[in-house]
């Protein structure tokens, strides 16, 4: 029968320098060197290995989600570190560029933004 000891997942960037310094001060995560890559420790005990790949092409989908408390608290913190959030055409954000769709119960509060080697990440308000 298969089965698996561990699971992870990865995505690749283009500058793992870069990366390493956008996952620790930025994101603040413990963010370990390995051999081929990076290897994130997620909060609730996940883990998600970062390789760098010299053809690097963003993600055409969000590969990181943050589940926070207070998405006010965090979109502002996250501005403050420097960090621009996304605007998409469609998508209805505020002026604070959070899609309100707890409001409207159409799926939780969101803000999209990006990593240094342009792949889309995102925090989602899970506070009550």
């Amino acid at each position: 029968m298969w089965k698996s000891k561990e699971t992870f997942a990865s995505f690749s960037v283009n500058d793992l320098r870069k990366a390493k310094e956008f996952y620790t001060k930025i994101l603040a995560l413990k963010v370990d060197e390995e051999n081929m890559g990076l290897s994130l420790h997620l909060p609730g005990g996940g883990r998600l290995f970062v390789y760098s790949k010299d053809d690097h092409q963003p993600a055409t989908f969000t590969v990181l989600n943050f589940v926070v408390d207070d998405i006010e608290d965090a979109v502002k913190e996250l501005i403050d570190r420097g960090v621009r959030l996304e605007r998409y055409e469609g998508i209805p954000t505020d002026e604070k560029g959070i899609l309100r769709g707890r409001s409207k119960n159409q799926g939780p509060d969101i803000a999209w933004f990006k990593d240094p080697a342009g792949n889309t990440l995102s925090i989602i308000g899970g506070g009550s």
